[in-house]
């Protein structure tokens, strides 16, 4: 686990990526503005949803992953005992959660829905 740290450390000091973290954290606003378009989606078109949370991540909390059950009867969660980073402290786990999750939704004879454009 260590050496995960020390790769993640090694990413985010690379020249210029501060200001690259600061453009995604001011933008984030326009992500939450389209909630309301996302929420119709779901509620509308019903497609089978994954969502794969840290249940002790401190940024975005169980509420937000649970939050897809009200607006969409095919979505399923799974809160893992990780906190942000989810994929580096249990990788092979959500691996084999969404290839089980894959394997039972996805029908080759379904056409594949699209997300409207704004």
């Amino acid at each position: 686990m260590a050496w995960r740290c020390s790769i993640a450390r090694a990413v985010l000091q690379r020249p210029g990526n501060q200001d690259i973290q600061l453009d995604f954290l001011l933008n984030y606003a326009s992500n939450i503005a389209l909630y309301p378009v996302f929420q119709k989606y779901f509620r509308e078109v019903n497609p089978p949803l994954l969502a794969i949370w840290g249940r002790n991540d401190p940024f975005f909390k169980p509420s937000g992953a649970e939050a897809f059950l009200n607006d969409n009867p095919n979505a399923e969660v799974v809160l893992l005992n990780t906190g942000h980073f989810a994929l580096e402290e249990e990788g092979d786990r959500i691996g084999a959660l969404m290839h089980e999750f894959l394997d039972r939704t996805l029908r080759s004879d379904l056409p594949r829905q699209r997300m409207p454009s704004k």
